[in-house]
């Protein structure tokens, strides 16, 4: 019996699904900053020091916390993603969508690749929707359970590996090996889809288009123009305004992607039943 065709979907996280950074939701207003001043402490660290942008984004959190005597546990982190308000529909989305893919008979796995925090996602009432979510995350300290040391960072670049990664099933990010073995694929690079908001997700955007894959630029009513270059350069496949309600642009966009998987599946398992006939 063939197992059913797999379609993968990935998000980025803030600007995407959320509604912002999901730090300006609990992280920043604990820390008595707004997100202005937040973030020109983190930029003027990197500039300071030379360093990475989402280290120093780390790096000042970390600090930040520890000078408001607020202890950055991955407990308190978890209880920051209950505040985090999300685009119309996305809560219901990922039920919707799910159930229109078995209909059609291929089934739906949701990913994150963030650069924002893993502990503050996981922490939000849409976490459990996801196979694996890939952000940045901190070591703890075994006694004081307090941040000593970035787990994993993923920046804009970073990202692609990820895509990689999904591909293979090798969602362990210790597993060096696997990943670069020539194996075959889980998922197909064009059974993928991926939304995300805009220049930070590029490099995404394009390794799944050029692989035959969708993207998508998500977009706000005020931040439209934002993304339109990205269509226009041929960076993405479509923009779509960030509105996941059924019947919405971006519903029937992805709904039609389904259609055409499901579509080729069943010409693909076709022509190798007939090839095995011969």
């Amino acid at each position: 019996m063939n197992k059913k065709p797999i379609i993968a979907m990935l998000y980025d996280y803030d600007d995407t699904l959320a509604q912002g950074d999901m730090q300006n939701f609990g992280l920043i207003p604990a820390l008595g900053l707004t997100p202005a001043e937040f973030w020109s402490k983190c930029q003027a660290y990197s500039k300071k020091h030379k360093c990475e942008r989402i280290l120093s984004f780390l790096y000042t959190m970390k600090e930040e916390c520890k000078k408001k005597g607020i202890k950055c546990t991955r407990k308190w982190l978890n209880s920051l993603g209950k505040d985090i308000e999300f685009f119309p529909g996305v809560t219901e989305f990922f039920k919707r969508i799910n159930a229109y893919g078995r209909k059609k008979g291929v089934e739906i796995e949701h990913y994150v690749i963030s650069s924002g925090n893993k502990e503050i996602v996981e922490g939000s009432k849409i976490a459990k929707e996801f196979k694996n979510i890939f952000a940045c995350e901190y070591c703890y300290d075994d006694k004081t359970k307090l941040p000593t040391w970035p787990k994993l960072v993923v920046n804009y670049t970073q990202k692609t590996q990820f895509v990689y990664r999904v591909a293979k099933g090798t969602l362990d990010i210790q597993d060096d090996s696997n990943i670069n073995k020539k194996t075959p694929l889980r998922i197909k690079h064009d059974n993928m889809i991926y939304l995300g908001d805009g220049l930070t997700d590029v490099p995404c955007m394009t390794v799944i288009k050029n692989y035959g894959g969708r993207s998508i630029a998500i977009y706000s009513k005020k931040k439209k123009d934002l993304v339109m270059p990205l269509v226009k350069e041929g960076r993405v496949n479509y923009a779509c305004l960030a509105d996941y309600r059924e019947n919405s642009e971006l519903d029937k966009v992805v709904k039609l992607f389904i259609d055409g998987v499901a579509i080729k599946e069943k010409m693909i398992n076709s022509e190798n039943k007939n090839i095995r006939k011969l």
